[in-house]
């Protein structure tokens, strides 16, 4: 344990203490916290003397003031980020970001997007210049920033768990990044305070100057967090998952501030999240991954309606497709035995057959049967829950309009489906085919 750690710091405020160093010396970090703790700045570099490992590589910092006016395109290119393999008998090198291409436009809200272990972590540490690529180039703008440190690439980053200093107001905690400029950047007290309000004004957190960070909800510190990383206007604002440890209302009102934010200030945008609705919701475009490769990008809307693959299919919606054994036959679609639809002139296959949520409709007459297993009724829609031999899931949801009236002791239940919202995926490869007539 370390002395921060004896005196009741937590292991966040511990990391924070270096996101902001600015060629900070000894007696400025003294000054923050109050007591006497071992670490010294060469540089940029915090050197470890009773502070763990982990804290001296958290070094984030924001744009300097020649940069303040200006937002930018980001390229990567061909970006590769491999690490050592532990296991004896797997391989020696594992790509956490594999071949990453993609340009992201000048003053828009991107979407990182993918499960637990994607590489979207990785990316962002990239991008900030936490860590250094295997391969590859990255450029803000024209400026080739792949060996710029940290500090000097104007970028600001909001973390998961806030990382705000406990012990400081949220006046206090806005105003430090500013605090430690130097030289020509240096600002005056009056600069530095309109800077600040001027902050705090646009997260609406303006009347909560003088609180520290304990007596604010955890909506109103993600909103101050955002507040000190936008307070020196970085070229690139970076959002590690700053939404998961809000409560459900929380998170979604907190989205659509973030949405506001980012749309006021135009700063290009990077979002990460393995929440496909919260992506989906606020991003001009995504991009999702899976295992450090790129499975698809643009709007969301185009994404989920023209899935490239049958991952991309399941990972995005909710409740999510229903995913079937299926075949074509005769330039016709079947699920079972029975005829979905007609095709257009594809060799006899097996395939997936992926059907949304809100692709069936009820019919008497309907061509694809199951059995019934319960109707829940959710307000303005009804979901159908119902099994049927050839699905991959146990069950099958279908989304009606609270309009029908469904009979929930009938032991089958008939649906038409909605052609757009049927996909047709190659049995091996799992890529999406084109299969409806022009």
């Amino acid at each position: 344990m370390t002395e921060l750690e004896k005196k009741g710091f937590s292991h966040n405020f511990i990391q924070s203490i270096v996101l902001y160093p600015e060629k900070m010396d000894e007696g400025r970090i003294l000054k923050q916290i109050d007591f006497r703790f071992p670490v010294y700045y060469e540089g940029m570099k915090a050197m470890k003397l009773g502070c763990p490992t982990k804290v001296k590589s958290r070094r984030y910092t924001v744009c300097d003031r020649k940069n303040k006016e200006k937002t930018m395109k980001v390229i990567l290119q061909n970006l590769t980020k491999k690490f050592p393999g532990r296991s004896k008998n797997g391989p020696k090198e594992i790509a956490a970001v594999d071949d990453f291409s993609f340009e992201i436009p000048d003053g828009k809200l991107i979407g990182l997007l993918g499960p637990s272990g994607c590489g979207k972590s990785t990316t962002l540490n990239l991008l900030c210049g936490l860590q250094k690529p295997t391969s590859g180039k990255i450029f803000f703008g024209e400026e080739d920033v792949t060996d710029l440190p940290a500090e000097k690439r104007g970028v600001g980053v909001v973390f998961q768990n806030y990382a705000l200093y406990p012990h400081l107001t949220v006046k206090q905690n806005i105003l430090f990044p500013l605090e430690n400029l130097k030289g020509a950047q240096k600002l005056s007290k009056a600069e530095m305070m309109e800077k600040a309000n001027e902050a705090a004004r646009l997260v609406q957190i303006d009347d909560l100057m003088e609180r520290k960070p304990s007596e604010l909800s955890g909506g109103q510190q993600q909103r101050v967090a955002i507040a000190r990383a936008l307070v020196k206007r970085p070229r690139v604002l970076l959002l590690d998952e700053p939404l998961s440890n809000l409560d459900a209302r929380l998170r979604l009102q907190t989205r659509e501030e973030i949405r506001r934010i980012q749309r006021e200030t135009k700063i290009t945008t990077i979002f990460v999240t393995h929440d496909q609705e919260e992506a989906m919701s606020i991003s001009d475009e995504i991009v999702v991954m899976k295992q450090g490769v790129i499975q698809q990008t643009g709007r969301p809307q185009e994404v989920y309606d023209a899935p490239v693959n049958l991952f991309v299919a399941k990972f995005l919606g909710t409740p999510p497709i229903n995913v079937f054994q299926g075949r074509i036959k005769g330039q016709k679609l079947y699920i079972g035995e029975e005829v979905i639809m007609e095709t257009k002139d594809l060799p006899d296959q097996e395939v997936f057959v992926g059907v949304r949520p809100e692709g069936f409709v009820l019919s008497k007459d309907g061509s694809f049967s199951c059995e019934l297993k319960g109707v829940e009724v959710m307000g303005r829609d009804i979901s159908v829950v119902c099994a049927n031999r050839a699905s991959v899931n146990p069950t099958i949801r279908a989304i009606i309009s609270a309009e029908n009236k469904v009979d929930a002791s009938r032991a089958l239940v008939r649906f038409t489906l909605k052609p757009g919202k049927v996909f047709v995926f190659h049995k091996e490869t799992q890529e999406r085919i084109c299969f409806l007539k022009d």
